[in-house]
C-alpha cells in the first residue's frame, strides 16, 4: 500500500501543467482575374460596325 502512494507522490512533480501558446497564422490569398479585356474585345467585334457609324441621329424625312 505504501509503494503505490510513494510512486504517485514521486511522479506528481513530473505531471505539471503544460502550457502551449500558438501564434495566429495569417493566410492571404490574392487572385486577380482580368476578364475585362476578353469581354471588351468581344464587344468590339460584335458592335464594331455600330461604332464606325456616325454618332449623330438623322431624323427621318417627312413626305
Amino acid at each position: 500500500m505504501l509503494r503505490p502512494a510513494l510512486l504517485i507522490l514521486g511522479l506528481a512533480p513530473l505531471s505539471g501543467c503544460l502550457n502551449v501558446t500558438v501564434q495566429p497564422i495569417e493566410v492571404r490569398v490574392q487572385a486577380t482575374l482580368d476578364v475585362n479585356v476578353k469581354v471588351d474585345r468581344a464587344l468590339d467585334d460584335f458592335f464594331g460596325d455600330l461604332d464606325k457609324k456616325s454618332a449623330t441621329i438623322n431624323p427621318p424625312s417627312a413626305k
